[in-house]
């Protein structure tokens, strides 16, 4: 069965910071481009960062440039998200996604991610 799992989400303070990993299984990582995407109660599900399959390119949302650090080990199968420097507005159920490496689209359309994780969901609040 394929299937992404993400972890590593909780309570953070402000200002603090969480690593969340997402792994792979049924299928192999290093063919696709992995994308994380966070969703707020109330607001649509948006782009966080995205990492191609073989780690040579990574893109951030705005907000969260110098702040998140994406990687990958494909080796462990496993993409990570580094968070530093956590905010409120950061709050959300984030989600890993997997796309075919030879899809070149935006790495926000959201439509060409083939596999979805079921989410970790991040709290950042005094």
């Amino acid at each position: 069965q394929l299937q992404l799992v993400e972890s590593g989400g909780g309570l953070v303070q402000p200002g603090g910071s969480l690593r969340l990993s997402c792994t792979a299984s049924g299928f192999t990582l290093d063919r696709y481009g992995i994308g994380w995407f966070r969703q707020a109660p109330g607001k649509e599900r948006e782009g966080v960062s995205y990492i191609s399959a073989f780690g040579r390119r990574t893109l951030y949302a705005d907000s969260v440039k110098g702040r998140f650090t994406i990687s990958r080990d494909n080796a462990g199968n496993t993409v990570y998200l580094q968070m530093n420097s956590l905010q409120p507005e950061d709050t959300a159920s984030y989600y890993c996604a997997a796309r075919p490496r030879t899809v070149i689209d935006l790495w926000t359309d959201q439509r060409r991610y083939d596999y979805w994780g079921q989410g970790t969901q991040v709290t950042v609040s005094s």
